[in-house]
């Protein structure tokens, strides 16, 4: 309870807060424990904006991925300036296995030029271009113009990266890099609204660095996106589960040793008690 009191860890889920306190050795406890104890000192509360589903859309059938760089989605989201009517636009790429954001950017305006820049610094940042062409990812992306635009299928035929769009108005055929587009403005630091693009961009500069490699995603076992990435999080999630074991056998232990003495403690004031009961029955 006094670690969800401090500042740095106000904001984080009870999960988030339970396997914070894991990774730096504060204390083994379950999620529902966590949740429990926080609830008890009224430190839960509902955050973000609940959206109901609205159980319409159907997602496509998509291929198992079994590591990264196997599928990207990307997508463009408005975002709202001073201005009414006037917006800036982000672009991200995100990878679905690891849910990594592999490149973003800034601009003022909706264009193939733009999201040709976002994927090519996709592509140098993962070093997809050394890969063998049938180990290169597929491409899922919405039906805007920029994404259906020569220039960029060329790009993706160029590269032998299979581009697949998801149907109109069904947002749930490109849920990640939604999903994603959807939590960067919960963030408590979002600002909103924004005043110039160089104010935007070093505001997602900063974020999603912290998003790769801090924050803790419930979807890939609270690991970050990066160590996903990089093939750690079994090796994370393993050790955690160690962790826990042994604390769960400590505390039996410590228990046992604790009902052991109270037993001990109490035999003679049994022992005391049974003669008592002797002799008030022979003086009857």
């Amino acid at each position: 309870m006094h670690m969800a009191k401090k500042e740095e860890y106000a904001d984080l889920a009870h999960r988030i807060l339970a396997v914070t306190a894991w990774d730096l050795g504060i204390f083994f406890v379950s999620f529902s424990s966590v949740y429990r104890i926080l609830l008890s000192a009224n430190l839960m509360t509902m955050w973000g904006t609940q959206r109901p589903h609205n159980g319409r859309s159907i997602p496509p059938v998509r291929k198992e991925l079994t590591g990264p760089n196997q599928r990207w989605c990307w997508g463009i989201s408005y975002l709202p300036t001073y201005e009414k009517g006037l917006f800036l636009y982000l672009y991200l790429a995100l990878d679905e296995y690891s849910r990594k954001a592999i490149s973003w950017l800034v601009s003022w305006h909706q264009s193939a030029e733009e999201a040709r820049y976002l994927l090519e610094e996709g592509l140098i940042n993962e070093n997809i271009l050394d890969l063998p062409e049938h180990q290169r990812p597929e491409v899922i992306n919405d039906r805007g113009r920029q994404m259906k635009t020569k220039p960029i299928k060329r790009m993706f035929e160029d590269h032998h990266m299979p581009q697949l769009f998801a149907r109109p108005q069904t947002p749930n055929d490109n849920p990640f890099v939604e999903s994603l587009l959807s939590t960067v403005k919960r963030a408590p630091e979002y600002p909103v609204r924004f005043l110039e693009r160089e104010q935007a961009a070093e505001c997602f500069n900063r974020y999603f660095p912290w998003y790769n490699t801090e924050h803790l995603y419930s979807g890939i076992d609270y690991v970050t996106p990066e160590q996903y990435h990089q093939g750690l999080g079994d090796q994370i999630v393993a050790r955690r589960k160690a962790d826990l074991n042994n604390q769960r056998r400590f505390r039996k232990e410590v228990n046992r040793q604790k009902q052991n003495i109270l037993t001990k403690d109490m035999n003679p004031l049994i022992l005391n008690l049974n003669q008592i009961s002797t002799c008030s029955v022979i003086n009857l």
